[in-house]
């Protein structure tokens, strides 16, 4: 497991974020922008995963795009991620984008040591992520949700029932009594994603 840090390593807020290659030349920018969102101070921990499919994965499924189906990589990685977090005086959160958005939800369904969640365009149509949502208990104080507004305009079936599924998610989070927020960017899945994953960390550092 490859690690980048930025920030404070003194801070007593660490921010862990799985990315992928793509997502390495904007990580400056996007710490750039949480700390212009907010003036806590902070260390991120980005997390680089090896295989996208497999890593973010809490099971198998089939492929909805390509012919790359996804894993059941997701726990392997929380194991690896919770050694980051032995530091009982820091408070650490976890996020990020896309799959890593979906992973970040996951893992706050399977520990508590996430006091936030900052899920940004989550890929919460994965097959069985909503009735597992329903049949588990989320144990971090604060979940971030965003989607862009055009996200679920795709002629992909599975990929389409995206906007019903967070809306649904952020529903039944509140009705659980997590405090939680879902917020529309403009444009799709692929506009932006530094800048709304910065405003999802920056979200949930203030209300969690």
């Amino acid at each position: 497991m490859t690690k980048y840090k930025y920030g404070n390593p003194e801070a007593p807020i660490v921010l862990i974020q799985p990315v992928g290659d793509h997502d390495l030349p904007e990580i400056e920018g996007e710490v750039a922008q949480i700390r212009k969102l907010t003036a806590l101070d902070f260390q991120m921990i980005a997390v680089k995963v090896d295989d996208w499919n497999l890593d973010l994965s809490p099971w198998k499924a089939p492929a909805v795009f390509g012919n790359e189906d996804f894993g059941e990589g997701a726990a392997s990685l929380l194991e690896e991620i919770l050694r980051l977090c032995s530091d009982e005086s820091k408070t650490y959160y976890l996020g990020g984008y896309s799959l890593a958005g979906l992973f970040s939800l996951w893992a706050s369904y399977q520990t508590d040591r996430f006091a936030g969640i900052a899920a940004a365009s989550p890929s919460v149509w994965f097959p069985g992520f909503l009735p597992y949502v329903k049949e588990h208990e989320n144990q971090s104080r604060a979940v971030y949700l965003s989607l862009g507004d055009k996200e679920e305009k795709t002629r992909n079936l599975v990929m389409a029932t995206v906007g019903d599924c967070i809306r649904e998610a952020h529903a039944w989070l509140q009705q659980c009594g997590i405090r939680s927020t879902l917020e529309w960017n403009p444009g799709n899945h692929f506009r932006d994603p530094g800048l709304r994953t910065a405003k999802a960390f920056a979200w949930v550092m203030k209300n969690s």
